[in-house]
């Protein structure tokens, strides 16, 4: 039944499929005459293709290459930059070349070990400090400067007790999902249907039009069942679909591909690695006179999503902090590296590990605690965003931060911590807090100028309620929460309410499951269609209603001159972090973890708790544990052992807390959830790491060996 209270959990709609292991996902299917495939991937970093040649090939095996894409060869997302199939040049090593398709996978992985192919390699940069070099020759995939005169920043800088100048680097994170990626393309007389693992049914949908030179209604897409993505099966799957496709066009059968770990781990995308420059000048007290701010994105090969992360990264690069006269410019730069793109979070992470590191480093420099230094520039209601938009609803973090510390009692805990680590030479306790926000929806108007989200619900003869809509159940409950806003508002039991695995042949476009926008923005839209199903109900008839997204209105987004509101609305959080370190080993051991949230209002507890407890989980491993690393343009980590994500072991029982501040924007009050609870996670834990040794760090993840190094840096430092 639905609980009166919408925030009371119920069953979630897949628990039975998933518990059991009942519940099929793409590499479960099993469809007549189905080939698999399996993709020649180029060797070299930087190259022209200059021959191909393949081994003899048995009869029923298929090589698949550009030469058979019937539209464009290029995956269609915002640049046309990405190749289907990379015929004449290679840009990174991963790159699909061509694919062979045939019945046995052994048989096929023994043909890809025959080819050769000759590239004529040509001089690559593989590093993201390379790019920055050459960035003002070649390969700036976007960049965006705003913010207060340079003339006003010079002049107050000349009157300035102290400037202080800082570097800041983030590295690569992997998405860790469950499943890899897979994709079934299969040929039928008047249409290609392709299903598989994805987060935005669409995104995929518009680039089979495109790669096949295809109508609308000859393109089908359905979700499988989608262990996981992060944002990993946000831009991924439309090369994936492209590839299978194209295949099963050509060979009239059925074409699965499907990836193992270690090829996943190899060329699917990952969070951009960053570069920050902070130029801060300050008075004799330690007060901010102004900021600038540089931020450098290492987009891969291919622009992807690389201009829209940085526009967030930019966006979010003054924190949650009210900075007098500041300054940013960013730039997405090319390396002939694996693309990256889409990644819970979607560039802020990387912005408020930086901002964060530079406010702690500022507040010992100026002898001032971190919190109480941090929480005198927090923002209110009513202040300017660094876009000259405005912070219109009620901003509770300082009441937050006030909560947590009186939970904890800061005061004593600092005194428990001093006294600990004066009594102990090899282990050092800290604590350390960061706070941020995550603004929900798409950046500026996109939701009115590119999605223009549409939802449908459709009542059955037998009064059942169809939810219609392309958003995917990735396993953050969609499912769930959205058949929860429905059923309330039609006063409808939960049980009464479906929602299929969506199929763009029966769902409008609402656009993508990204950017935690689909509980606020098409939830809305539901809680809308509801209220208009309800008003025109017929009992025993069908029926269906329509809604669609209209924009709120706010100062007006100007993308050129980046000003003006860039959310509708803002979640926001504090992560607090204690911690042991080993100054031995170099260990890092997390005691307790604390993490408060305002996401408006909770459709769904449990849920919400949950997508807490993951987050918290993925953003403290991206400070201390997930080392990813490149040589010579190759991932060097090819299995989840290697690369180094928590286990239940590395991580402690996480203590939440939800503040209720409703959203009249969100459905029944609710506002993002998805992306915040990973952005504070990195932060709290190098400042509790810095709190533990008295050394600052200017990098994340800050594994053991960055420890060792900077515990014996500090020793010769001594002697010296």
């Amino acid at each position: 039944m639905q609980p009166k209270d919408i925030s009371i959990s119920v069953k979630k709609k897949d628990h039975d499929g998933k518990i059991s292991g009942q519940l099929p996902y793409v590499s479960d299917l099993k469809v007549d005459s189905m080939l698999y495939g399996v993709l020649y991937r180029s060797p070299v970093a930087y190259g022209k293709v200059q021959s191909i040649q393949l081994p003899p090939l048995p009869e029923g095996y298929t090589k698949i290459g550009a030469e058979h894409i019937p539209g464009a060869n290029f995956v269609k997302l915002l640049h046309k930059d990405q190749p289907i199939f990379a015929n004449e040049w290679v840009n990174y090593i991963g790159e699909p070349i061509f694919m062979l398709v045939g019945p046995r996978l052994d048989v096929l992985h023994q043909l890809i070990e025959n080819v050769h192919v000759k590239i004529d390699e040509h001089p690559a940069t593989y590093t993201l400090e390379h790019a920055i070099q050459q960035k003002d020759h070649t390969g700036v995939f976007a960049q965006h400067e705003f913010g207060e005169s340079l003339d006003v920043i010079q002049a107050i800088e000349q009157k300035a007790h102290q400037i202080i100048e800082e570097e800041y680097e983030t590295g690569y994170q992997e998405h860790v999902y469950l499943e890899p990626q897979g994709m079934l393309g299969i040929y039928k007389e008047n249409e290609i249907l392709v299903e598989g693992s994805m987060q935005c049914l669409y995104y995929v949908k518009n680039a089979l039009i495109s790669a096949l030179a295809c109508e609308d209604d000859e393109v089908r897409v359905i979700q499988s069942p989608t262990g996981g993505g992060f944002g990993g099966k946000e831009d991924f799957p439309s090369m994936m679909a492209c590839h299978v496709a194209i295949a099963a066009k050509v060979v009239k059968k059925p074409v699965m591909l499907l990836f193992e770990r270690a090829e996943d781990m190899e060329v699917t995308t990952k969070r951009h690695p960053a570069k920050f420059k902070y130029r801060t000048a300050i008075d004799k007290q330690g007060n901010i006179l102004c900021m600038k701010v540089e931020v450098y994105l290492d987009s891969g090969a291919n622009a992807g999503l690389s201009p829209v992360v940085l526009q967030r990264a930019l966006l979010n690069s003054a924190g949650v902090y009210n900075i007098p006269h500041f300054y940013a410019k960013g730039y997405a730069l090319k390396t002939h590296t694996v693309p990256n793109g889409a990644f819970r979070g979607f560039g802020a992470p990387q912005s408020f590990a930086g901002i964060e590191s530079h406010l702690g480093h500022l507040s010992r420099l100026v002898k001032r605690d971190p919190i109480e230094y941090k929480r005198s520039y927090l923002v209110k209601q009513g202040d300017p965003t660094i876009t000259n938009g405005r912070f219109r609803d009620p901003v509770l973090l300082d009441d937050m931060i006030e909560d947590v510390m009186r939970t904890m009692d800061y005061a004593k805990k600092k005194q428990e911590i001093h006294h600990f680590n004066q009594q102990n030479k090899r282990y050092k306790k800290g604590m350390g807090a960061s706070f941020f926000l995550h603004g929900c929806g798409f950046t500026g108007s996109g939701e009115r100028d590119h999605i223009k989200a549409t939802v449908k619900l459709a009542k059955t003869e037998k009064d059942q309620v169809l939810i219609k809509i392309s958003n995917a159940d990735i396993g953050q409950g969609v499912l769930t929460t959205l058949s929860k806003i429905v059923a309330q508002g039609l006063d409808l039991r939960y049980e009464s309410i479906s929602f299929p695995y969506p199929d763009t042949k029966e769902v409008p476009d609402s656009g993508p499951t990204v950017a935690s926008r689909t509980t606020m923005i098409v939830g809305k839209l539901l809680e809308r269609a509801a209220s208009k199903l309800k008003a025109q109900w017929q009992s025993g008839v069908a029926q269906e209603v329509e809604e669609h997204y209209v924009h709120e209105e706010m100062i007006p987004w100007d993308e050129e001159k980046f000003s003006g509101d860039a959310y509708p609305a803002y979640s926001w959080g504090i992560n607090w972090v204690e911690l042991e370190v080993d100054t031995l080993t170099g260990n890092v051991r997390l005691e307790k973890v604390y993490g408060s949230f305002d996401i408006g209002k909770a459709i769904d507890e449990r849920i919400v708790k949950g997508q807490i407890d993951g987050g918290m989980a993925q953003g403290l491993a991206y400070g201390f544990m997930e080392k990813m690393t490149a040589k010579l343009g190759k991932i060097q980590q090819r299995s989840i052992s290697d690369y180094g994500p928590p286990t239940a072991m590395d991580m402690v029982p996480i203590e939440s807390k939800l503040y209720d501040n409703p959203y009249a924007g969100g459905p029944y009050g609710a506002k993002g959830v998805g992306e915040l609870p990973l952005t504070g996670g990195a932060p709290a834990v190098q400042a509790a790491i810095e709190d533990a040794l008295e050394i600052p760090f200017y990098q994340i993840p800050i594994t053991p060996e960055v420890i060792i190094e900077s515990l014996t840096r500090k020793a010769g430092e001594a002697l010296d």
